[in-house]
């Protein structure tokens, strides 16, 4: 079984991330979002890589100590492997090391696997928003970490 080498995102991944990201969401970020992101200091993306393909990603918008975590996506062939929790850990090192102290996200309310994995990572539910999502239309669970 290869390895997963869980690095920064590079700018040749991007091609690969906003694949997956079509892969896994009903309305997912471009290419050219992700080529955008990459450019802006604020944002800070990881990836999974597995022999040299690009098997999940997770983001960060970091504002002052505070960062949002998004963009999480595993490709369905690699989940239930770990994977998007070393992602997290990861991410929650980097964020550290730029002095972020607390994590926000959103997930959908009918997402049992993100919402597990969340929570196993030490996130608590800190409120609802309705009607958040669409296609379908479904409430999202906010949740917070102190880092």
């Amino acid at each position: 079984m290869a390895d997963i080498v869980i690095r920064e995102m590079r700018e040749e991944d991007i091609r690969a991330v906003s694949l997956l990201e079509a892969e896994n969401f009903s309305h997912p970020w471009r290419y050219e979002d992700f080529l955008d992101a990459y450019t802006k200091p604020h944002y800070l993306y990881y990836v999974a890589d597995k022999d040299g393909e690009i098997v999940a990603v997770a983001g960060l918008i970091i504002s002052f100590d505070e960062a949002e975590v998004v963009n999480v996506s595993v490709s369905a062939r690699h989940r239930r492997e770990g994977i998007a929790g070393k992602l997290l850990t990861g991410l929650f090192e980097a964020g550290r090391e730029r002095g972020v102290k607390e994590y926000v996200l959103e997930v959908r309310s009918g997402n049992a696997a993100a919402k597990a994995l969340y929570e196993k990572a030490g996130f608590v539910k800190a409120g609802v928003s309705p009607g958040f999502y669409r296609d379908p239309k479904e409430d999202a669970f906010l949740y917070r970490l102190k880092g």
